[in-house]
């Protein structure tokens, strides 16, 4: 029976006033993001609050700020951060992320993002805005992540495979260069998700190739890999 809550080993998000539920693409990015030395985390598009708890449990030390335009989901994410052990560490703003202002930059911005461009649009409207890319476009993404983001911060998002020749000239048209590629493979042969990571791009206009890399979820008995049940062991409760 569905339920509208998911309990990770740390803290439980509540989803039932959230257009988007949690869902592998967020739990997966949020575990595979590289938090390194980060001391400010921006989640954009929070949704549930999930990643922004995901980022409080793997990075200690950092303040996580996580903006959502949805005034419900803004709230059950607030209500999920003030029931977690990092309820000091983590804000959640409700603002069009066009618009969001902050007086210092980020280490790291991560973002989990609307996807379906020049789909049917939902007749569920907050679930229209979640989904669709109409009410957060990449241009306008990577315009504001490249005005927000500290000389040497990162930013990883997760993407659609069809979506990333659209997001990567988005990208470079705001000064942003792909530094690691990471196919999700959902199955053998069947990759349908991408995690990509960008940096500032240098003086010079350009970065060294970009890494590849990849990680599938199941195998072709429809088992969960070792990679994956490594990776998300810190959160989800049967791993």
């Amino acid at each position: 029976m569905a339920t509208g809550y998911f309990r990770f080993k740390q803290f439980t998000v509540w989803h039932d006033q959230c257009a988007m539920k949690v869902g592998t693409d967020g739990v997966l990015l949020g575990a595979w993001a590289s938090v390194g030395g980060a001391r400010r985390i921006l989640d954009v598009g929070t949704g549930s609050g999930v990643i922004a708890l995901q980022m409080a449990q793997r990075a200690p030390e950092a303040h996580i700020v996580a903006v959502e335009i949805d005034p419900e989901a803004a709230q059950q994410a607030a209500s999920n951060v003030a029931a977690s052990p990092w309820a000091d560490r983590i804000e959640v703003v409700c603002t069009d992320f066009a618009q969001f202002t902050t007086d210092e930059p980020f280490d790291l911005i991560i973002s989990n993002p609307p996807y379906f461009v020049n789909a049917l649009q939902n007749p569920d409207a907050q679930r229209a805005m979640a989904r669709h890319t109409d009410s957060l476009s990449y241009n306008v993404l990577c315009k504001r992540v490249s005005e927000l983001l500290a000389p040497s911060g990162q930013f990883t998002l997760i993407s659609p495979v069809e979506q990333l020749k659209e997001l990567t000239a988005a990208a470079e048209e705001h000064g942003l260069g792909l530094k690691v590629m990471t196919r999700v493979f959902t199955k053998p042969n069947l990759c349908k998700r991408l995690i990509l990571s960008y940096l500032h791009l240098p003086k010079e206009g350009y970065l060294p190739k970009y890494k590849e890399d990849q990680i599938c979820i199941q195998d072709e008995q429809g088992n969960y890999t070792e990679p994956y049940r490594q990776l998300t062991a810190p959160f989800y409760l049967h791993f």
